[in-house]
């Protein structure tokens, strides 16, 4: 290789290097930019998930009680009762014990 090709590669190389770094250190200050942006903007909700868990624990225990309300009242059972009775005569009937 000559030396003026040599010199004219090193000089691209170093010039493409410098824009490489310079292009890189202002995506990182974007990146950072964004980050603090962005923690900024959830730190606002922090007490959120909080509230969120307190509305859905009342909600689970209404829905848990009346579910037992439900369970527990002689209507219910009736109904169940009636139901499982009618799914075991179908059993039976379809292997040949029902009467």
């Amino acid at each position: 290789m000559t030396r003026e090709l040599e010199c004219t590669l090193s000089q691209d190389l170093s010039g493409s290097l410098t824009r490489n770094r310079s292009a890189l250190r202002d995506s990182r200050g974007l990146v950072r930019a964004k980050l603090a942006w962005t923690r900024q903007w959830l730190g606002r909700d922090r007490g959120a998930a909080t509230a969120e868990y307190a509305v859905v624990s009342v909600a689970a225990a209404g829905l848990g009680g009346i579910l037992i309300k439900l369970l527990t009242s002689d209507w219910f059972q009736e109904i169940l009762k009636t139901i499982l009775n009618w799914i075991v005569r179908i059993a039976l009937n379809f292997f040949g014990f029902g009467g």
